[in-house]
């Protein structure tokens, strides 16, 4: 008798943390909302859907920094962004890119890594790892277009263009494709303008092969940049870009964290 009512107690015990996590979790959620003003009728329904099916808005909006490493041919680049400020470094044996209050600056004790192409390059991999929640950011126009027609599967898509002013490139254009039964991501096209004076009307593809589940976010694991045929994707344009060791964190990094180290350079000086 005394096993059995022990055993109802522990199962009393149990139901009521359940219970408590599930309330504490809805008022997290209620004061991120809060917190941070999440006007989801801002977005289109069917990009609310991808938020969703990614993890959420909210669970995204309550992280302040994320960290991913991503291996290259030369080495390897451990990048962290700072979600509220955009503050970024980029860390390798060689060089060191960072941006704090949106002045871009390189360390390195030779001259490996070009200036001029550090300040596009800063936040370049941030953003292609960031989808589908970059597409919250202000200033952007949402709008309909023609679903991508590849292996069978008709990928309803949504155009995102920025308003004037808007970062570093406000001609870029983007257009995330999403499975029409998940409402998972599935494919990027964007243009690259950059550098020039006119918007480009030339489009690129990334395949979200893969995702990884970081604290109930769904994060990406592969990418594969494809090859283009009459502005649409064909076959796959090398090996996929993995991302490993990601972090997600709901506080920041320290105010020191994206300085200049002393041997660093502003590359707009």
């Amino acid at each position: 008798m005394k096993k059995i009512l022990l055993a109802l107690f522990t199962v009393a015990i149990l139901m009521s943390c359940k219970t408590e996590t599930k309330q504490d979790l809805e008022t997290s959620n209620a004061e991120v909302s809060k917190k941070h003003k999440i006007d989801m009728a801002a977005y289109p329904v069917a990009l609310q859907e991808v938020f969703t099916a990614h993890g959420g808005l909210g669970n995204w909006n309550s992280m302040q920094s994320l960290t991913f490493t991503m291996p290259k041919e030369d080495g390897v680049e451990v990048h962290t962004t700072d979600l509220y400020t955009r503050n970024a470094l980029i860390e390798t044996e060689k060089y060191q890119i960072g941006a704090e209050n949106g002045k871009v600056w390189l360390a390195q004790d030779s001259t490996y890594y070009p200036k001029d192409r550090a300040r596009f390059y800063h936040n370049l991999m941030f953003y292609f790892y960031a989808m589908p929640f970059i597409l919250a950011d202000d200033g952007i126009v949402y709008t309909e277009t023609t679903a991508l027609e590849k292996d069978g599967i008709s990928y309803p898509g949504i155009k995102i263009s920025y308003g004037s002013n808007v970062g570093d490139s406000p001609d870029d254009e983007y257009i995330l494709y999403y499975h029409p039964v998940t409402h998972q991501m599935e494919w990027l096209g964007y243009t690259v303008t950059y550098g020039k004076d006119s918007k480009s009307t030339d489009f690129h593809y990334i395949k979200y092969n893969k995702w990884q589940d970081v604290k109930g976010l769904l994060l990406p694991e592969e990418l594969t940049w494809y090859k283009t045929e009459n502005n649409l994707p064909t076959e796959a344009r090398g090996a996929p870009r993995i991302f490993s060791a990601v972090d997600a964190d709901a506080s920041d990094m320290g105010s020191d964290f994206f300085k200049m180290p002393e041997n660093g350079i502003y590359v707009d000086d």
